[in-house]
């Protein structure tokens, strides 16, 4: 028995509801599936109704598959069920910009060479130095920050 039209309609409606469900499925299962039904779709046409039938169902899952995927780029990702999906936090932002601390004074508290940890304002903090080695428990002053990066100067005390 030849498939007859109904069936490259039934294969186009489920090929349509797969690729719509591959929107909310893991997996590229359903997709994959969704796709299959529409190029079987489209060569039982050919094969079974001649070319002419065939032109048209190929036209007609193109101009749908073309049609799908505009409304979903422009209704997608502004719809409730998108928000499951895309995330509203922040990227990039490391949060550790330190403004307070310039001009403010501390000591090494490990050896600088040129970066490790000084303590100012009774705070632990990664520091660069500017210039050469500082040792441990010399007093700094931050002269820079630059984002997340503290550059200290070791203070020289009168002699």
């Amino acid at each position: 028995m030849l498939p007859d039209m109904e069936t490259v309609v039934i294969l186009i409606l489920a090929g349509a509801v797969l690729l719509v469900l591959e929107t909310i499925l893991p997996g590229l299962v359903a997709g994959t599936l969704g796709l299959g039904c529409l190029v079987a779709a489209v060569a039982i046409a050919y094969a079974q109704h001649g070319v002419r039938t065939g032109h048209w169902t190929l036209g007609l899952v193109s101009a749908g598959l073309a049609a799908g995927a505009l409304a979903y780029l422009r209704f997608f990702p502004n719809s409730r069920a998108a928000r499951v999906f895309i995330s509203t936090r922040q990227v990039g932002g490391l949060g550790n910009e330190r403004p307070e601390l310039m001009n403010q004074s501390g000591t090494a508290y490990t050896h600088l060479r040129p970066s490790g940890v000084a303590t100012i304002q009774g705070q632990r903090v990664d520091v660069v130095s500017e210039g050469p080695f500082i040792e441990r428990g010399m007093a700094v002053r931050v002269v820079a920050v630059e984002g997340g990066r503290v550059v200290v100067r070791a203070i020289m005390s009168p002699s």
